[in-house]
């Protein structure tokens, strides 16, 4: 399953970034390929990610797997990209290649959707342009139901990565606005989309109104048809202000190895950066458990905190969570989950906080303490590899 490639929608597309983008995936392609056919007949499937970007600027015109190629950097990047493929159908004929053509990928943890939330948090965003282009999105969840889908029975050929319902621009903006709760702005003019981002423009600014109708043919099921419905499941989470992040880190261990070191308050000062100046001053129970309560003194950008938490959960050996019952934010969740995989332990964080003040709180400290969590959050990854081993 080949999925990587430089990433397009980072920094401006100078000469070298757009030799970079090309080349990363024709020549990643070309040695995967290579590879394969070195490999004789172990390998019976190859799923090529690939992406919508192959149709260009087209309007209002109706495209699926069987449309034509249409023009820009980008299409020529996606012709050049699949061209890469041809060796298979000279000396591998009985292979399976499904191409899957991603449209825009809808996720709260990275992705368009992430770096448009907090503009569109201060209600300080609207709509792009004249709002009239057409964009093929799909939800995370099917994205990737959909490449498990093309590596166990997909036939070769194209597939289209995007839902059923494609969306214009306008529309899009709409059900974004109305699912994270706020008021949308006035729309960014074309001359400034232009000036900002430059031949990179044509991402946000051109249409392709794909639909997946080979897809749909090959058996695949969407659980997310409409953009309002997707839109839903992401954002409506994250409404008043909540933030989300979520941090995954795999142990060579198993789950019982690994949970006594959590069990033990203690051990969150190893674990907790030396700027945060965190310590544990009092435990309400012998033993952690839920409905355990404790009691930390921190610093956060220099000024002193009392913070207490409450164990909310606590199910050995797979997961627990802590609530905020006192401290600086008006709401602090964290999820530890602990995931059997391979021969060792997932570990994945789940933290959802909201600033203090409401959207005064957000707009000022936001951005500051979204930068602090992930100094914390990396910091912990590296002292927990060096507890326990990577």
């Amino acid at each position: 399953m080949h999925l990587a490639g430089e990433p397009v929608a980072e920094g401006r597309w100078s000469a070298a970034r757009k030799a970079l983008i090309l080349d990363s995936r024709v020549q990643g392609t070309r040695q995967l390929v290579a590879a394969v056919l070195a490999h004789g007949d172990r390998v019976t499937a190859f799923v090529h990610g690939s992406a919508t970007g192959f149709y260009g600027d087209r309007g209002d015109e109706r495209l699926d797997a069987t449309s034509s190629k249409g023009s820009g950097f980008l299409a020529d990047v996606v012709e050049a990209w699949e061209a890469e493929l041809a060796p298979f159908a000279v000396r591998r004929p009985a292979l399976r290649v499904p191409v899957v053509r991603t449209g825009v990928v809808l996720a709260r943890q990275g992705g368009a959707l992430a770096e448009m939330l907090p503009l569109f948090r201060l209600s300080a965003a609207g709509r792009l342009g004249g709002g009239r282009q057409w964009m093929g999105w799909i939800h995370l969840e099917d994205i990737a139901r959909l490449f498990v889908h093309a590596l166990d029975a997909a036939p070769s050929g194209n597939l289209e990565g995007v839902a059923p319902a494609p969306a214009t621009n306008r529309d899009f903006t709409t059900a974004l606005c109305r699912s994270l709760g706020v008021r949308e702005n006035l729309p960014a003019p074309v001359p400034v989309i232009r000036a900002m981002f430059g031949e990179k423009a044509a991402i946000v600014l051109g249409s392709a109104r794909v639909e997946p109708a080979a897809t749909l043919a090959s058996g695949f099921r969407f659980r997310h048809e409409s953009v309002e419905r997707a839109l839903d499941d992401l954002l409506v989470p994250l409404r008043g202000g909540v933030r989300e992040r979520l941090w995954e880190q795999w142990l060579p261990h198993p789950a019982e190895a690994i949970w006594p070191f959590f069990g033990d308050a203690r051990n969150l000062e190893e674990i907790t950066p030396p700027f945060l100046n965190f310590h544990v001053r009092r435990i309400s129970t012998p033993a952690i458990g839920r409905g355990t309560r404790l009691d930390y003194t921190l610093r956060l950008n220099g000024v002193p905190f009392g913070w207490q938490t409450l164990i909310e959960t606590w199910e050995p050996p797979r997961r627990f969570t802590d609530l905020q019952a006192k401290g600086p934010y008006a709401l602090w969740h964290h999820t530890h989950d602990f995931i059997a995989m391979g021969a060792g332990t997932l570990m994945r964080d789940t933290v959802r906080y909201r600033m203090p003040a409401g959207w005064l709180g957000s707009a000022i400290g936001g951005c500051k303490v979204d930068s602090d969590v992930e100094k914390i959050f990396a910091y912990r990854a590296r002292a927990i590899d060096k507890r326990f081993g990577r």
